[in-house]
């Protein structure tokens, strides 16, 4: 059985990994917070536009949800308060920084859309083609690609990843709030 020095190690490699988490959740909103398109009212209803908006309010809804501490059931035992808060702030920090690094990767390819879309049409109609370029881009955001890129980024970081919450525990929580 760890001694108490041993689970006060633990518990700060978990506040840390907490830290790590939540410090790449406000680079994200950062990131994101830079992409700013005004369409004109022709270009409103445009696909990257739509996509962009879109974005921009689930950003929002993510920053406004509250912490949900759960129903913790806490076992007897010195320090276990604590790990057991640890983990679910880390679980939370985790659901939050997946979402807005989806956000920000669909706005990424918005952006990208409008941008090359600018270029290309210098003033003139667009052409279905670039909607399905988009679509396409869009498609490579999934749920995996996330979690593999965060899991990368961490391990080559060096990160205290042993009790990062896994896909489906992220997918989970975020579906409860």
């Amino acid at each position: 059985m760890p001694g108490h020095a041993d689970r006060i190690a633990v518990n700060e490699a978990r506040a840390m990994r907490v830290a790590e988490v939540i410090n790449d959740f406000h680079l994200i909103q950062r990131q994101m917070s830079q992409y700013q398109a005004t369409p004109s009212p022709d270009e409103y209803h445009e696909e990257g536009y739509k996509v962009l908006r879109q974005c921009r309010a689930e950003a929002q809804a993510v920053l406004a949800a509250p912490f949900q501490n759960g129903l913790l059931q806490v076992p007897p035992g010195p320090g276990e308060a604590e790990k057991r808060q640890l983990q679910q702030i880390l679980l939370d920090a985790s659901a939050r920084r997946f979402q807005a690094q989806k956000i920000y990767l669909r706005a990424t390819a918005a952006v990208r859309w409008i941008n090359t879309r600018n270029a290309l049409l210098r003033g003139q109609r667009p052409q279905n083609g670039q909607t399905a370029q988009l679509q396409q881009e869009l498609a490579t955001i999934t749920n995996e690609r996330i979690i593999n890129e965060f899991r990368t980024k961490d391990t080559q970081a060096r990160h205290y990843l042993t009790e990062d919450p896994s896909l489906s525990a992220i997918i989970s929580w975020i579906r409860t709030r």
